[in-house]
């Protein structure tokens, strides 16, 4: 197989891993997770979300957590906000982030249940704020989310995929997340889904992003890797659940992955040893088990 030589993590357990929890994760835990995780060697990340803090009371304190990035910005890191509409494009803007998150659903009744309007309406939605980021010099990222399975329609033809890709690109996005959103997907499924998107845009520019709610994550990756996409969504720990599968995990844990790629002699920039730690860090603050199975076994050898 002629698998990439190097993979780009991008971590997104700051915004996508706490969003979901019910505890409230002080503004000076997450900035601490952010710097273990880049001390670590992670040089992408989804730092939060600006949406309303009414829809996700866990991102209320965007603005205060860009604020204390900004003390001591790393120019190395790619630090990217979520900004699902203007108003919060514009909040984000004054924080200066270096590339602004739009979600998109390759499933219409998705679309519907999670942000009120159809997918066509999305896409118009994310048009002004796509322009308005590119003006700025902000770069652009699309997700895809429920690219092969959704909670509501089941199966999700890769025409959907191809369709909403197509779209994104349109706008303006410069990249394009392929997300297994409920984990449902398994491999030849994932590749279908991959190629789909990539009649619109080059692999270079898309990334995978995997939920291991049926233990498929890795297995995946693994087939992402065999078409050459080099870029994938994780969070450390596991940190995320899938509010679609009652008590089910949700992303992929960073620290399997990172095994899995050294394993394969694929380069990633991160210390595995350094992000154990950052991950039982914040497991420990949680009060909640680690979900990595590379971590737990790792610690385990060295108790």
């Amino acid at each position: 197989m002629n698998y990439p030589a190097k993979v780009q993590i991008i971590e997104v357990s700051p915004r996508d891993g706490l969003q979901n929890e019910k505890q409230t994760v002080p503004t000076k835990i997450k900035f601490e997770l952010i710097e273990g995780l880049i001390n670590a060697g992670v040089n992408k990340l989804e730092a939060t979300s600006f949406v309303s803090p009414k829809w996700v009371p866990q991102m209320g304190d965007n603005s205060e957590l860009m604020q204390l990035i900004n003390q001591s910005r790393r120019p190395e890191v790619c630090y990217s906000v979520l900004t699902p509409n203007l108003r919060g494009f514009e909040n984000a803007l004054v924080l200066k982030p270096d590339e602004v998150v739009i979600f998109g659903s390759a499933s219409e009744t998705f679309s519907q249940k999670n942000i009120n309007c159809s997918i066509d309406e999305s896409i118009e939605r994310f048009a002004p704020v796509a322009e308005a980021a590119k003006a700025a010099g902000i770069k652009v990222r699309g997700v895809i989310s429920c690219t092969v399975g959704c909670p509501y329609e089941g199966e999700i033809a890769p025409s959907q995929v191809a369709y909403v890709t197509k779209r994104l690109v349109e706008i303006g996005a410069e990249h394009i997340g392929i997300a297994d959103t409920i984990g449902v997907g398994t491999p030849i499924k994932v590749q279908n889904a991959l190629k789909a998107a990539m009649q619109y845009i080059d692999v270079k520019d898309i990334s995978g992003h995997f939920h291991d709610t049926y233990g498929q994550a890795l297995a995946n990756i693994l087939t992402s890797l065999s078409l050459g996409v080099a870029q994938y969504d994780t969070s450390v720990a596991g940190l995320g659940g899938c509010p679609y599968a009652k008590g089910a995990t949700g992303n992929v844990a960073t620290e399997d992955v990172v095994y899995m790629l050294h394993g394969m002699g694929i380069e990633t920039g991160i210390d595995l040893n350094k992000l154990i730690y950052v991950g039982q860090q914040i497991s420990d603050f949680l009060g909640r088990a680690n979900g990595s199975r590379t971590a737990k076994a790792l610690l385990a050898k060295q108790q």
